[in-house]
């Protein structure tokens, strides 16, 4: 890598100019190196929330289990894969949009209409409607599910970026200017102590 320093001229106003511009890169690291911790709080909320969204997920497909279980004994396999469906038509998807960094975060939900407009299909037995229903609340909880993992991905995106651009900072850019910075510093030293010697000199004679 070559050295930034040998480039820059060795005067003060060079210096004092290159000092400010190191300054504004460190704000601007700093800012970014908070929006990486802020990424990284939000992005553990949202893994936190998807666990418990799949613990859930996993009780409802238990459920779903049994009560497919105890459907398939009362009417038998070849049945069951025939009963009325629950229906999804009318249902309507809810969405809350949240802007956090730039970035929108959406929770969503499957709400069901009214039972006026969307009446339940007739099911033969207790068996068939609780086995229809079980798989019901495991089709719909799958919204909130699949909104959360959108979420962790703009998420996890957002951060890598902006540690690419903190790191690029942090380990390039600012160390390149403060070895500009001790270049000038050197050579404005070196300068100042010629200056002496020749002062010194005309003092002499």
């Amino acid at each position: 890598m070559p050295d930034l320093g040998s480039e820059t001229p060795a005067t003060r106003v060079a210096f004092l100019e290159l000092k400010d511009e190191r300054r504004l890169i460190q704000e601007g690291y700093e800012l970014l190196d908070e929006k990486r911790v802020l990424l990284a709080a939000e992005i553990l909320r949202q893994l936190r929330r998807l666990a418990a969204l799949r613990d859930e997920q996993r009780r409802q497909e238990e459920d779903a289990r049994r009560a497919l279980e105890a459907a398939v004994d009362v009417h038998g396999f070849d049945d069951v894969t025939v009963l009325p469906k629950r229906s999804l038509e009318t249902a309507l998807l809810r969405t809350d949009v949240q802007t956090f960094l730039g970035l929108h975060l959406i929770d969503a939900a499957v709400e069901e209409p009214p039972v006026s407009t969307a009446p339940a299909p007739q099911m033969p037995t207790p068996e068939a409607r609780a086995c229809a229903e079980a798989f019901f609340r495991l089709l719909v909880a799958q919204a909130p599910i699949a909104a959360c993992v959108g979420n962790l991905r703009r998420l996890v995106g957002e951060y890598v970026r902006t540690e690419r651009r903190a790191r690029a900072l942090e380990n390039v850019v600012l160390p390149e200017i403060d070895g500009s910075l001790r270049f000038i510093d050197e050579q404005l030293d070196a300068l100042d102590q010629e200056e002496a010697v020749r002062v010194r000199n005309a003092a002499r004679t």
